[in-house]
C-alpha cells in the first residue's frame, strides 16, 4: 500500500499554482469533467473535512483517504493526488503540524491552534461537509458505479505519468519503455 505515498512531498507545487487547489472544484480542468468529487465536497470543501478528521484524531494521509471512503460507504475515495496537496496547503497556512517521529517516515498530521480557530470560525461549513459524507449523498459515487479502489488507482497512474512527463525529457529508449508499460497494462486489463 506504500505506493499511495510516492512523491507526495512534491504535490504542493500544483496547489501553489492554484490548479484546482484541493482538486474538488469539479466540472472543468485536467480532470476532464468527471467531477465526482466536486459533487461530494464542492469547491474548497475537502479542507474542512480533512481538518475535522485530523481534529478528531491525528492521522496519516492514507488513513484520511480510507476514513473518507468508509464514511461514504465505499462509494467515493479522494485520490492521493488530491489529498496530499490539500494537506500541504493546510500545513503552509499554519492549520496543521507534521510529525514524522513514528519511525515509518510517513507524515502524521495534527491540527494546530490556528487550525482549530479556522474550524470554529467555519463550523457551519465544516458540519455541512461532514454531514454530506453520511451515506454519500449528492451522487457521491463515481460515474457508472466505478469501484473506489479502481478510481484511486487511475488517479495514481495519471499523477505518476504527469509527474514523469513534466520532468526531464524522455530519451527514445525511455519513451519506448514508457509506452511498453502502458501497452502491457492495457492488455492485462482487457484480460480481466
Amino acid at each position: 500500500m506504500r505506493h499511495f505515498h510516492f512523491g507526495h512531498g512534491h504535490h504542493h507545487c500544483s496547489a501553489a499554482r492554484g490548479e484546482h487547489e484541493d482538486g474538488l472544484s469539479g466540472g472543468r480542468g485536467h480532470r476532464g469533467g468527471r467531477g465526482g468529487g466536486g459533487r461530494v465536497f464542492g469547491h474548497g470543501g475537502l479542507r474542512f473535512v480533512l481538518l475535522q478528521l485530523i481534529a478528531d484524531k491525528p492521522s496519516h494521509g492514507y488513513e484520511l483517504i480510507k476514513a473518507i471512503e468508509e464514511r461514504l460507504g465505499g462509494s467515493y475515495a479522494p485520490s492521493p493526488g488530491v489529498v496530499y496537496p490539500t494537506l500541504t496547503l493546510l500545513e503552509e497556512m499554519g492549520y496543521l503540524s507534521v510529525d514524522t517521529a513514528d519511525g515509518s517516515g510517513r507524515k502524521s498530521y495534527s491540527i494546530t491552534g490556528s487550525g482549530r480557530e479556522f474550524l470554529a470560525a467555519n463550523r457551519e461549513m465544516a458540519d455541512a461537509m461532514m454531514a454530506r459524507m453520511s451515506g454519500g449523498v449528492d451522487g457521491a459515487g463515481p460515474r457508472g458505479g466505478r469501484p473506489p479502489q479502481v478510481t484511486r488507482a487511475i488517479e495514481n497512474l495519471k499523477l505518476a505519468m504527469r509527474m514523469r512527463l513534466t520532468g526531464a525529457p524522455l530519451t527514445d529508449q525511455q519513451a519506448h519503455e514508457f509506452a511498453a508499460v502502458l501497452d502491457a497494462a492495457a492488455q492485462q486489463i482487457e484480460r480481466i
